[in-house]
């Protein structure tokens, strides 16, 4: 982080902290987020329910008649200091995408709008590999930073009533995967087989945030051999 940026402690309510690292998103603060919500874990606190880290924050809900504010502050603020890298932790998840047809059914619009080809668009979507900075909007979301600058394309100027769960979509700078059917305005260019959401699954969310994601072009045929299996 900068020297610049000041944490800061903000009550939210009578059970929660948010711990603000900075005013800004990029990976060195992500990083410190991330090392500071894996700290807090690993304290095993009793009054401490769970740690949700965000672009440069993280929000710590806790059980008051345990833990008074001002006594957890004082247990938070050293964590602060955990260092942590700028890069995600643990090897990438491999997300296999089929990309156009009625899966990516945006792909021409966003190839035209970013002057490129189909083919081109997701050669540079599946290129980089993206860090989760944060789940969100719906379980599992993940919001991912590394996208080529290239393909930022605007939201529709409609969004859609129904999107299928897996479904990956740009929005702005910004792609991600819809874990489960949901309204959404972001271009869709590909969907992948796997569930990202699976209630019947342990954990039920199958990314984590701070980890890091590389999508992988497949057919139809991968496609729907990977459908049936449903996790990797």
């Amino acid at each position: 982080m900068s020297a610049m940026d000041a944490i800061r402690f903000l009550p939210c309510g009578d059970s929660a902290v948010t711990v603000e690292f900075g005013n800004r998103i990029d990976d060195q603060l992500n990083g410190a987020v991330h090392a500071f919500a894996s700290a807090v874990e690993a304290l095993g606190h009793p009054a401490i329910r769970e740690v949700v880290p965000t672009y440069r924050s993280a929000t710590v809900h806790y059980l008051p008649h345990l833990l008074e504010y001002a006594a957890l502050v004082q247990l938070l603020r050293p964590l602060t200091e955990t260092q942590g890298g700028a890069g995600p932790f643990g090897a990438p998840v491999e997300i296999p995408v089929l990309y156009g047809g009625p899966w990516g059914p945006d792909l021409e619009e966003v190839a035209a709008h970013c002057g490129m080809t189909p083919e081109q668009v997701i050669a540079a979507h599946s290129a980089p590999c993206y860090r989760i900075y944060m789940l969100g909007f719906t379980p599992g979301f993940p919001y991912l930073g590394g996208m080529d600058p290239r393909l930022a394309t605007p939201r529709r100027k409609e969004p859609r009533i129904r999107i299928p769960a897996g479904s990956v979509g740009i929005a702005g700078s910004q792609t991600g995967v819809y874990p489960i059917e949901s309204p959404g305005g972001w271009q869709l260019i590909g969907r992948t087989p796997l569930r990202l959401f699976d209630l019947g699954s342990d954990p039920p969310i199958l990314l984590q945030a701070g980890r890091s994601i590389r999508f992988v072009p497949i057919d139809e045929p991968t496609y729907h051999r990977l459908e049936r299996r449903g996790r990797l």
